[in-house]
């Protein structure tokens, strides 16, 4: 759950919206009858993550806490009957619920140490399908050591090809455990304040692509109109419908002032300019 939210964050973030429909494949033997039987029985769950508000990851976790157990309540729902359900418009751009998938293995990562069939050699032979199922899938196993104790996440993230390049599905990796180190560290951190740039990125964006910086104006309207007049006396302010106010010429400083146009038909909701 903690990755299923950080992911949520990491794609708010970066503009998915606040509402955040994650597939992830559960093992689908909750009857006890199915715990001898040799088969597949995996079953598809959508979990929604509400990110909105700008929450703390803390209250994120627990939101998502609350909606993924519920969700697991209802896990023997088939996917199929689901979509026949809800109905969604149907495209062959994008898959009918959700287009990020998560995937975490808990199971001991060395399936030959793992498996062991009386007279039989086991192997194991992995293969790939050479074609994204989703947008994203990220696809996460917990590694352990000698003792049995968890010493962290190995991953991998299968992407479209014609939605992604690898340099940004690289860039994405990086940014999602940027986002699992920062909540981690500080789970009180709110959704707004989670870094998702580099250092670099950061220095591009806010040095390289700023202009020059603008002097700080500590000052009122009025006296910016007598600052202006000073510059060109000549001129007067004008109001909509061309109506000028009264602004004498021979004064080298006319006092200017939203009075004065007020006279004149300029109010709240009226431009006017000099």
């Amino acid at each position: 759950m903690v990755v299923q939210a950080a992911l949520a964050a990491l794609l708010t973030r970066l503009g998915a919206g606040e509402d955040i429909p994650i597939g992830t494949p559960v093992a689908g033997r909750t009857d006890g009858a199915t715990e001898n039987l040799v088969g597949f029985f995996v079953n598809t769950l959508v979990l929604r993550t509400d990110t909105s508000g700008n929450p703390t990851f803390r209250d994120l976790l627990e939101k998502t806490r609350r909606t993924d157990l519920a969700a697991y309540a209802h896990q023997d729902l088939p996917f199929e009957r689901l979509v026949e359900a809800l109905n969604p418009v149907r495209t062959l751009a994008h898959h009918p619920l959700f287009q990020v998938m998560l995937i975490l293995s808990t199971a001991d990562t060395d399936p030959d140490a793992s498996l062991a069939l009386p007279g039989l050699r086991v192997g194991v032979e992995r293969s790939r399908l050479g074609a994204a199922k989703v947008d994203l899938a990220f696809a996460l196993a917990e590694t352990r050591d000698g003792k049995g104790r968890s010493t962290g996440l190995t991953g991998a993230l299968d992407f479209r090809t014609d939605l992604f390049d690898r340099s940004t599905a690289r860039s994405l990796v990086e940014r999602f455990v940027r986002v699992l180190e920062t909540v981690v560290t500080d789970p009180g951190v709110r959704l707004s304040h989670v870094p998702v740039l580099a250092g670099t990125e950061r220095h591009r964006l806010l040095g390289e692509g700023a202009g020059p910086a603008l002097e700080d104006l500590d000052a009122t309207l009025p006296s910016c109109s007598r600052r202006r007049c000073c510059v060109r006396p000549t001129r007067r302010p004008w109001c909509r419908g061309r109506r000028r106010c009264p602004t004498p010429n021979s004064t080298p400083a006319p006092p200017v002032s939203p009075g004065c146009c007020g006279s004149r038909g300029c109010g709240r909701g009226r431009p006017w300019s000099c």
